[in-house]
């Protein structure tokens, strides 16, 4: 990660922000931004390889700013740093294409340690985060209907996906070429209309997947 824009209207909590970012990638270039119209600015100006986006902005919702990247064609791995742990936002976050959804009260070298793997491929989520995905998803039960529309393939690919496996890892374990993996998963994206392997592990939870299912 060379490039890493924060979006945080705190002063002190977005230095905190960004000494985070340059722990977990210390080549990495921060560009601040307290704003939501700062940070579209800057996302119109760069491509960031990393956004830390907050939520609660002066002039409007960090979610808008997801909306922004996603339409903006770019790569740029979007992350949720915010106090917020509601179904509401983690939700909506996911399904505009966050990678990951991070609880600002977490320990510095967590969230170190989170940036690290979500590089890897890893999703980004707070424990908390992750336990309020699964009981949401216990609640509403498996989605049949997004299963059968998968093939077999792309259902244990996605399995695999879900249990933080990188493209490389998933190839290996199914005997498979590491294209050939990729390929399953563009394809999985595409049925389901998703964009992050954070929204694949929410999707794969509602199926009810696991490995070897």
């Amino acid at each position: 990660m060379k490039q890493v824009l924060i979006v945080e209207d705190v002063a002190e909590t977005r230095n905190w922000l960004s000494n985070v970012a340059i722990a977990a990638f210390p080549e990495c270039i921060t560009t601040m931004a307290d704003s939501l119209r700062a940070g579209r600015a800057a996302v119109d100006r760069h491509v960031f390889d990393m956004a830390l986006i907050d939520l609660k902005l002066p002039d409007g919702n960090g979610l808008d700013l997801l909306s922004h990247i996603r339409q903006s064609g770019a790569s740029t791995l979007a992350v949720v740093t915010t106090v917020m742990a509601d179904d509401a936002n983690i939700v909506a976050a996911l399904s505009r294409g966050a990678s990951g959804y991070l609880l600002k009260e977490q320990p510095a070298e967590r969230i170190v340690q989170q940036l690290t793997q979500l590089a890897e491929g890893v999703p980004a989520l707070s424990p908390s985060i992750a336990r309020r995905i699964m009981e949401h998803f216990r609640r509403t039960g498996p989605v049949v209907e997004e299963a059968s529309t998968l093939t077999a393939r792309e259902r244990e690919v996605l399995a695999l996906i879900s249990r933080g496996l990188r493209n490389i890892d998933v190839a290996d374990a199914l005997g498979l070429s590491e294209n050939t993996i990729a390929s399953h998963l563009k394809s999985t994206y595409r049925k389901l209309g998703i964009s992050s392997r954070a929204e694949a592990s929410w999707h794969a939870t509602r199926m009810g997947l696991a490995p070897g299912d």
